[in-house]
């Protein structure tokens, strides 16, 4: 049966709001999407040390009932719970290349990590990881990979980490209690590829350059593996 001049007007104009509505949402969509990534693109964000002592178990167990009865402050958004909400993000792997690791919360979210079956790798300074309170040996303990420094005259003092390959947390930062609570210390996260891939190609470099496989000529104290430490 034709339709009248009128009615396929009236279906015109549904088709109409219809698309305009349907553009409408898509943009508005586009926008949320965007606004995830942040008002300039891709994830930068800048941390300021020190942090305030608070509460991080809420991080651990989002689905936790009943909240944590420690005495610390709770719920608060600090430097310190924003480095370790980017880190717990890792949801394949964590490159981590840190000249000293004593930090209890950071060590346990890196064992976390881990258990999850995240592919952590670990470099730090031949030296500083054997002093007391390093967090190295528990690393290794536990089965994670974690190489060091071979040469006994230069430190790797760097102090970056990568989680799964696309997002750089970068500064001055050693993962101490002492930096994160005392010092005067920076932090600066972000995806922008330009600044991820050169840190990519320098753990790979110092990844490659700290096997004990290619310094077979060498005697270091001590050779880094998974697990143990084997001495040589």
């Amino acid at each position: 049966m034709p339709l009248s001049l009128g009615e396929l007007l009236k279906m015109v104009g549904l088709g109409a709001v219809a698309l305009t509505l349907g553009v409408e949402w898509l943009d508005w969509l586009a926008r949320r999407l965007w606004l995830r990534r942040g008002p300039q693109g891709p994830l930068k964000e800048v941390l300021f040390f020190p942090s305030p002592i608070t509460c991080v178990e809420h991080l651990y167990s989002p689905a936790r009932a009943l909240p944590c009865s420690c005495p610390l402050p709770h719920g608060m958004d600090t430097s310190f719970t924003r480095l370790l909400v980017h880190l717990l993000s890792a949801c394949v792997s964590l490159d981590l290349c840190v000249f000293s690791f004593s930090h209890m919360e950071l060590s346990r979210a890196v064992l976390l990590l881990h258990s999850r079956g995240v592919a952590v790798r670990v470099l730090t300074d031949r030296d500083y990881m054997s002093i007391s309170g390093s967090q190295i040996g528990t690393l290794r303990r536990a089965g994670i990979y974690v190489r060091h420094e071979l040469s006994k005259v230069v430190h790797m003092h760097h102090k970056f980490a990568l989680v799964d390959g696309r997002k750089l947390i970068t500064g001055s930062l050693n993962w101490t209690a002492t930096a994160v609570q005392s010092n005067k210390e920076n932090v600066i996260v972000t995806e922008e590829l330009e600044l991820v891939r050169p840190f990519q190609d320098e753990f790979y470099r110092l990844w490659e350059d700290s096997d004990p496989a290619n310094h077979t000529h060498q005697t270091p104290i001590a050779t880094a593996t998974k697990g143990l430490v084997t001495h040589s």
